[in-house]
C-alpha cells in the first residue's frame, strides 16, 4: 500500500472577506507532497503562493475542500490543536523572520522544542547544532536578533524551522536576505531534510532556488496555471517567470 502524502490539499479555495469585496486568493488548488520531496512554488505577487503556503502549514483555514497535515485534518483542529500542530510537525520560514526580539539566536531556535517539553539543556544543544547546519558562527548564537545582519537573521529563522523531527518543511523565500554562496548553503540543507524523511514546499521567485525541488508548480489569480507542468521542471516554466 502505498504511503500516504504528508501534505494533502483536495480542491481547497480561500476567500477573503464578502460579498463585493471578497477577494479568492485561492481557486481549487489540489497538492499531494509525501516524504522525501521538495515542491517549489512559483508565480507572480499576488498569484496565491504565500496563501497557500499558510494553509499547509496551518496557520490559516481553507474555505473550502480540505486540507490535512501529517495525516491530520486541520479542518477538524481547534485553534490550539493547530498550533500544537505547527509546533510539532511544521517548520515555517517567514520573509520577516518573526524572531522574538528579547531572546537570543539559540534561544530562539530552542523555542519550539522547549514548548513542546524538552529540558533546556538539551534543546540548547539541539538549537547550536541546527544553527551550525545553515551556517551561523559559533560566537552570534548568544547575540539578540538585533545585534545581527538580516542574513543572520534569516539563518536563524531557517535553523528554528529545522529544529526537532519536523516531518513538514515550508519556506517563503528562504534565501531571500542571503548571497548566492549563503542561499545555496541554506537551500542545501533544506534538501537534505526533505531527503530525509521530510515533505517541502518552497516559495520563490527565483528559478535557479526552485531548481532544488523535485517538482515546480506555477501559480497565477490563484490557480495552478498547467498542472502538467508541475512534472516538467524549472526549463518549462522560465519564459512565465523571468
Amino acid at each position: 500500500m502505498p504511503e500516504l502524502p504528508i501534505i494533502s490539499m483536495d480542491r481547497v479555495s480561500r476567500v477573503y472577506g464578502t460579498g463585493e469585496l471578497a477577494v479568492q486568493a485561492l481557486r481549487q488548488v489540489s497538492l499531494s507532497v509525501r516524504a522525501t520531496e521538495l515542491v517549489a512554488i512559483m508565480g507572480p505577487s499576488g498569484s496565491g503562493k504565500s496563501t497557500l503556503l499558510n494553509l499547509a502549514g496551518g496557520l490559516d483555514v481553507a474555505s473550502s475542500g480540505s486540507v490535512v497535515i501529517n495525516g491530520t485534518d486541520a479542518a477538524r483542529l481547534t485553534r490550539r490543536g493547530l498550533a500544537e500542530l505547527r509546533r510539532r510537525s511544521v517548520g515555517l520560514v517567514f520573509q520577516d523572520f518573526n524572531l522574538v526580539p528579547s531572546l537570543t539566536a539559540a534561544e530562539n531556535v530552542a523555542l519550539p522544542v522547549e514548548l513542546d517539553g524538552l529540558p533546556a539543556r538539551r534543546a540548547r544543544k539541539l538549537a547550536i547544532t541546527a544553527l551550525e547546519q545553515v551556517g551561523v558562527a559559533v560566537e552570534a548564537v548568544d547575540r539578540f536578533p538585533d545585534q545581527l545582519s538580516g542574513g543572520q537573521r534569516q539563518r536563524i529563522a531557517i535553523a528554528r524551522a529545522l529544529i526537532g523531527d519536523r516531518r513538514v518543511i515550508l519556506a517563503d523565500e528562504p534565501a531571500g536576505a542571503l548571497d548566492t554562496e549563503g542561499g545555496d548553503a541554506v537551500l542545501a540543507v533544506i534538501r537534505d531534510r526533505c531527503d530525509a524523511g521530510a515533505a517541502g514546499i518552497l516559495v520563490t521567485h527565483d528559478a535557479r532556488h526552485a531548481a532544488w525541488a523535485d517538482r515546480v508548480i506555477f501559480l497565477r489569480d490563484g490557480s495552478i496555471v498547467d498542472p502538467a507542468a508541475e512534472h516538467s521542471g524549472v526549463e518549462r516554466l522560465l519564459s512565465d517567470v523571468l
